[in-house]
């Protein structure tokens, strides 16, 4: 998976989506998010329960730990499912850590190095996308210097594989809703993750301008079809 995603809704529109209560949903911008090309560094809005009632905020996309930038490690965007329960970067994360970002899309890219063509993949239903996600960050402790969040990512499957040999994993809603759940275990959380997450026939995919290429910029026509269906 390539490191841009969008959000466009508002962060009470993606709580609606997963029922959040109206005393929650109330009390988030009903503005929307409208961001075309959120990319790795920036804040990004996260969705999370470790609070009494679920609530949203904004964490910088990536994270590095504290002995990994002793060592100059490099600051990671994804996690891999199929390691990230045992690897040192993300274990300790497992059980207090998982969040959801939402999104409505991500990008792709595919050729070869400096002509390599953006693809924009989103839900064929249009529904949002609720992306299994990790952090460092915790209620009642400051975040660090390389903190803030990963996506978890997973092989892309059969029908994927023709933009990318990887895909974040992007869970249903109820699903989502465990997944943040901290009495949900670790071991019930990887579960979910390898083999609940959405499959590739529920998603579609198309080529779009390299206008999202530009850090910085954000616009609708990023995810419009380069070429008419």
């Amino acid at each position: 998976m390539c490191g841009r995603i969008t959000q466009k809704a508002s962060p009470a529109d993606y709580a609606r989506g997963l029922s959040w209560p109206d005393s929650v949903v109330s009390a988030l911008p009903e503005v929307p998010i409208d961001n075309y090309n959120c990319t790795p560094g920036a804040g990004h809005w996260i969705m999370h329960c470790m609070e009494e009632a679920p609530a949203m905020r904004e964490l910088p996309w990536g994270y590095r730990p504290s002995w990994g930038a002793e060592k100059n490690l490099p600051v990671a965007i994804n996690a891999r499912i199929e390691n990230a329960l045992t690897s040192a970067y993300f274990r300790g994360m497992w059980k207090n850590g998982r969040i959801i970002v939402p999104a409505d899309g991500w990008y792709e890219w595919t050729g070869e190095r400096g002509s390599k063509q953006p693809w924009y993949v989103r839900r064929r239903d249009g529904a949002p996308l609720y992306m299994a996600a990790l952090t460092n960050f915790r209620l009642d402790k400051e975040l660090s210097e390389d903190g803030g969040f990963v996506l978890v990512t997973a092989s892309a499957g059969g029908g994927m594989v023709d933009i990318h040999d990887r895909r974040p994993v992007v869970l249903a809603p109820e699903d989502a809703q465990l997944w943040m759940d901290a009495g949900f275990s670790k071991e019930q959380a990887e579960h979910m993750a390898r083999y609940f997450a959405l499959p590739p026939d529920s998603f579609e995919w198309y080529e779009v301008s390299t206008e999202v290429n530009k850090v910085g910029r954000s616009t609708p026509r990023m995810i419009e079809p380069l070429h008419a269906h």
